[in-house]
This record gives C-alpha cells, structure tokens and sequence, in this order.
C-alpha cells in the first residue's frame, strides 16, 4: 500500500467527520429547532446562569412567553420570601420575572445581553436595577466582562449596526476589553466600526459563517447548559408566605424574618454574610471607603449604551435605583454627600431622555430589615420595591417619548461631579 493511501486510511475519516460537523453547525435547517419547554424556561429564568446569559433560543422563547426582562447582577442571588420571582410565583401574577446577571455584570454586559432578545424588547417592559457600585473609576472589570462575553452577541450586533454614535462607541469600549481582541477578525470589524467605517465584505462574510455557527449551537446544546435550578429555593420560600398577598401582614412578617437573620450584629446585616465575610475584618474595614466615589465613570456612557438601546426598541423601562446599608456606610465613611451626588447625576441622565419610570430608594438606606447585606436588598427591601414593579408590570403605560443625547458618551459628562447646584432633577 502506497503512503498516500495509507495516510488516506488514517486521515481521510477525520476530515470526513470534520466536514460532516461542519455542515451540521453551518446548516439553516437548525433554526426550526425552536422549540423550547416551559419547564426548561422556568429554570433558566431563575438560574442565574453565565451560559443562558450568554445564550439566545431560551430567553427568546420565554420573553415570548410571559416572563420579564429583569437586568441587574448580584442582587438577583439574594433570595428570600419577598424577592421579586418569589412573589411572582407565589402569588400567581401574569408575569414572571426573567433574571439577567449576576456578580460583575454591568452596563456594557447588559448591552451585549439586549443583542439577542432585540425583537422581544420592542414594545414590552422590562425592569433595570442600577448598581451604585458600577460607577467606580476603572469601570468594568474587564475580567468580569470576558466571563460573561457572547461572541454569538457580538457577531449578531455587528450584523445589524448602522454606523450610529451607540454602535461607534459600542465597538470602541469592546476593543478596550480583552474579550474584543480575542479574534483577529472580528477585532479588525470592531476597529473600522468605531472609526465609522462597515467592516469589509471578507470581515461580514467571516462574521456571518461564525454568527451561523453559533447559533445553530446555541439551537442544539442550550436547552442542556443550565447547570443552577434556583426553582426549588423559589418554592421554599414562597411556602413562608401568607396564601394572599396582604401588604401589611408581608410587611410585618418581612420584620419578623428581618429580625431573626441579622440578630448577630448592629448593622442590620444577615447572620451569614457577617460570620463569613465581614465578622473576620470588621476592625479594619472601619474608615475603608472614606475616598470612594461613584461620581466620575466610563460606567455612565457604558450605561448610556443601554439607554440607547432601550430607546430604539421603545422598550417601556421601570428603574430601581437602591440604598446603601446606612449604618455600613457610616462605619466605613463612605460619602453621604457623594451618594447623594450620584443619585442626582444618574437621574438626570435618566430624565432628561424621557426615562421617567424611577423607582429611587436611596434614601431608604436606614429603614429596619431593608437591607440583605451592606448593598443589597433584602426583606422590605425587596417588598418596598414590589410595590413599583407589580404596578408597573400589570397596568397600561403609555408609549415612551425618548431624546437620545449623544453628550453622555462623552468624556466630561463621565467626570462630571454630580453636584447639586447645576442638576434640577
């Protein structure tokens, strides 16, 4: 037998099967694969997953299906008798809650997330929580957004941008990330976007067979890559809660369970999070975050990005800007005056854009048992701000009148102080 003939016997099934996986991943066929279950779509609500955040087919189907966007990060895992899945599934409500993010998702995250439920966000509502704590200086962490990158999100922008101010700052902040230059060639698109420039007919035709690619094996592995099913936690707890929902007897439980979770420690914090993470430390995180700021951020045009985006697809928005822990905050000096700061500078970016649907508690801060922990809510927390989302979601809201201002990408609106004296909002 000849060498030719012999490495044909050894190689030619490889590259058979390999041409064969590629003609499977590439086929159009894959996109009537559609169908997805109502219980896969429970889960996948609640999972908190990195994959279904980076996924499309599952958030899709259920977007479609009654449940809600809700964007935000860690808050999400904070689960008790009064979160908002919690009495949504307790009490039967003609929504559901879809949870989007978790720790270290951000703005530009969040972004890349509406890429892949654009045509579910047209005309619907949708819930955004606002994280104080984004707004640092250095921004996103670049290690937390490649954790939670989608090159099947990115490509399918790339196919759908149109040269706007959103898409050009959109395509620089993605190349400042490591995630961004992790491909030569989609690299080399993202650089001619951001210059204002369409890719190249090669770059399009490149992004077009990966975005294909991808997709078809979002259609085939998705609906298995749900590894958390926060489900049972839901059901655990909505067992804790009275069989109608009565505001004042939610209200006095939530006091009663508030009471009993943070009996070890005068700042109101629950009893796990101060054992494990703060009883430890506690001497020396006093005074810790006397210089911190959440005034001067690329956060500000990374969230400006969202804004934008929700304005195009006339997506009625509900906002939850929320407090800091008041007694935390005392004991590590973090800036009344700043926080107040940033409430004004972020509510007028809101506002003066025609995003009027505010739900702001950061003054609430200092009320018993509001908070989880030192920035996250917790039981009349979240029951405090059931009583916008429940409104918000079930009632007619007119049509939203938005104006875009291209002034918030820019760097001085990110260094401006917030100061009282020059917004009116």
């Amino acid at each position: 037998m000849s060498m030719k003939k012999r490495l044909f016997m050894i190689f030619g099934p490889i590259f058979a099967a390999a041409l064969l996986m590629l003609a499977v991943f590439l086929s159009p066929l894959w996109s009537g694969f559609d169908y997805v279950k109502p219980k896969v779509e429970e889960n996948a609500a609640a999972s908190l997953s990195p994959q279904v955040l980076k996924g499309q087919l599952i958030k899709r189907n259920a977007l479609e299906n009654g449940y809600v966007p809700f964007f935000g990060s860690s808050e999400w895992s904070r689960f008790d008798p009064f979160h908002p899945a919690v009495l949504a599934a307790k009490y039967h409500r003609d929504y559901r809650p879809f949870l989007l993010g978790a720790r270290g998702s951000q703005s530009l995250t969040h972004f890349f997330v509406m890429q892949s439920i654009n045509p579910q966000l047209k005309n619907k509502k949708a819930v955004f929580f606002i994280s104080p704590q984004w707004f640092t200086p250095a921004g996103e962490d670049p290690n937390a957004f490649s954790y939670y990158y989608s090159t099947l999100q990115t490509t399918s922008w790339i196919e759908h941008e149109s040269g706007s101010k959103m898409d050009r700052y959109a395509a620089y902040r993605l190349l400042e990330m490591p995630s961004g230059s992790s491909d030569k060639v989609i690299a080399g698109a993202l650089a001619r976007i951001a210059a204002g420039l369409k890719p190249t007919s090669s770059q399009m035709f490149y992004v077009d067979v990966r975005n294909r690619i991808l997709l078809n094996e979002d259609q085939i592995f998705s609906r298995y890559r749900i590894p958390f099913n926060n489900e049972e936690t839901i059901a655990k707890n909505g067992r804790l809660l009275p069989a109608q929902y009565n505001f004042a007897k939610l209200d006095r439980l939530a006091g009663q369970i508030g009471a009993k979770k943070t009996s070890s420690n005068q700042f109101g914090i629950s009893n796990v999070f101060w054992k494990h993470r703060l009883k430890p430390h506690f001497k020396q995180l006093k005074g810790f975050q006397t210089k911190m700021s959440f005034l001067k951020s690329p956060e500000y045009s990374d969230f400006e990005l969202v804004l934008n985006q929700f304005a195009d697809d006339h997506t009625k928005v509900l906002f939850i800007i929320p407090p800091i822990n008041a007694k935390w905050q005392k004991y590590t000096g973090l800036s009344a005056k700043m926080l107040n700061q940033f409430d004004q500078k972020i509510t007028e970016q809101l506002k003066s854009q025609g995003f009027n649907h505010i739900d702001d508690l950061s003054h609430d801060g200092n009320q018993p048992y509001f908070m989880n922990d030192t920035i996250h809510p917790g039981w009349r927390g979240w029951l405090k701000m059931d009583q916008a989302i429940r409104p918000f979601l079930t009632k007619s809201v007119p049509a939203p009148h938005y104006r875009i201002d291209d002034y918030y990408y820019s760097k001085e609106w990110q260094n401006e102080n917030g100061s009282e004296s020059n917004l009116d909002y």
